[in-house]
């Protein structure tokens, strides 16, 4: 896999991760916690890759 598409499937998971999240009423279920772990992961990613996440996080944690 190239970089370029690890790259955009990393973008398009980050963005499905957070429309869970923000779905997810209680911040303090397991579901909401095993979400978080991925979204920190996948920030971790994106910004090793050089992403600017500015545009691209609506939950900001």
């Amino acid at each position: 896999m190239s970089e370029k598409e690890m790259i955009k499937i990393s973008v398009e998971e980050f963005s499905r991760v957070q429309r869970f999240m923000l779905l997810i009423p209680d911040k303090e279920s397991a579901a909401y916690k095993e979400i978080k772990e991925r979204y920190i992961e996948l920030k971790v990613i994106l910004m090793a890759s050089g992403i600017n996440l500015a545009e691209l996080d609506k939950v900001k944690e």
